[in-house]
């Protein structure tokens, strides 16, 4: 695994363990929370697309969206 890559780990898990342990009063919780209702709703309104699934994918993104800056 290269640098970058493990860095990206260690952010992702750093990231995660903030969001356990403080709950709503972490920085990032909000914001992913957003990105799966808004995943939730695409998954209802696509029919491609299934409820968890949009879900899943719309958390994911903004999971990344505030990891990567």
């Amino acid at each position: 695994m290269s640098d970058n890559e493990q860095d990206w780990v260690e952010d992702a898990k750093t990231e995660i363990s903030g969001m356990a342990k403080d709950g709503m009063h972490h920085p990032s919780t909000k914001p992913v929370l957003a990105g799966a209702a808004i995943g939730a709703v695409a998954g209802a309104v696509l029919p491609v697309v299934s409820l968890p699934l949009g879900l899943i994918a719309g958390a994911g993104f903004a999971f990344y969206q505030r990891i990567k800056k």
